[in-house]
């Protein structure tokens, strides 16, 4: 009996530390940090690791980029938190599930070498699939979540269905429990449909993505806009919000301005 517990005891310590070390794999490291970005350990720099299970948080100026092991690229904005779930590798060092949870702020994919089904981001309000693209997220402080496309493909799936984002600077807005809406050209309502005019930092331009993070689409038209007169500190709602509820098709946004739309530097 006592051979048979400490045994027992002994393949409870072998599992516990292969949780463990699985759970400390390094999925990939940052890129560039500025100002405060933590980790689970603490304030992340230059070529800091970041593994499965880390919570990254940034502070109300900061930013960081982080690359993956597989070539992926992912931006986060200023007051933002994203933990990076869970991912499995195969045999060639791409990944076979990589999956993040952005609980709130703003971020940058840019999908790396793995196949498009291998990625996923969940959202308060649903989760993207991505079709190998590059997009920006903004998730406000009561889940509602918007996508701007600016290359490939990818997918939003809410309460209510699945709506895909084909063409470049295509939007869609959801919220927890009221859907996605169908996918239309993003113009300055986004800012009152998210109830905060600081989304999107990287397409105003309120905050400097280096140039592995340039997008030839541009700013999607919404560099006007980044710093208007009179606009309201990080976190503070409009006074209404109009969630659009109708499909897709090119809405009466503004012109794309074809260039960095202050995303490079």
């Amino acid at each position: 009996m006592r051979l048979l517990f400490r045994t027992g005891l002994a393949f409870a310590a072998l599992v516990a530390g292969a949780a463990s070390s699985h759970s400390q794999e390094q999925v990939g490291q940052a890129t560039l940090i500025r100002t405060a970005v933590t980790g689970e350990k603490g304030a992340l720099a230059v070529k800091s690791p970041v593994f499965q299970d880390e919570r990254i948080r940034t502070s109300n100026s900061g930013l960081g980029e982080f690359r993956f092991a597989d070539g992926t690229k992912f931006a986060i904005g200023s007051n933002s938190s994203v933990v990076i779930d869970r991912f499995i590798y195969d045999s060639s060092k791409t990944f076979d599930n990589l999956t993040l949870n952005a609980a709130r702020g703003s971020f940058r994919w840019i999908s790396g070498k793995s196949k498009s089904q291998a990625y996923k981001i969940v959202t308060p309000a649903g989760t993207i699939g991505v079709r190998g693209t590059r997009f920006d997220i903004y998730v406000g402080p009561d889940g509602t979540t918007s996508v701007v496309l600016l290359s490939g493909r990818a997918q939003f799936c809410g309460a209510n269905g699945c709506q895909d984002l084909r063409r470049r600077c295509d939007v869609v807005v959801a919220t927890p429990r009221g859907g996605v809406t169908g996918a239309s050209r993003v113009n300055k309502e986004i800012f009152q449909q998210v109830g905060n005019d600081r989304a999107f930092p990287f397409l105003t331009g309120r905050q400097q993505l280096s140039r592995a993070f340039y997008s030839t689409t541009g700013s999607c038209g919404l560099s006007a806009f980044g710093n208007s007169p009179g606009q309201k500190e990080h976190g503070d709602r409009q006074p209404s919000r109009s969630v659009p509820s109708g499909g897709g098709g090119e809405g009466g946004g503004g012109n794309d301005d074809g260039g960095c739309g202050g995303i490079c530097n």
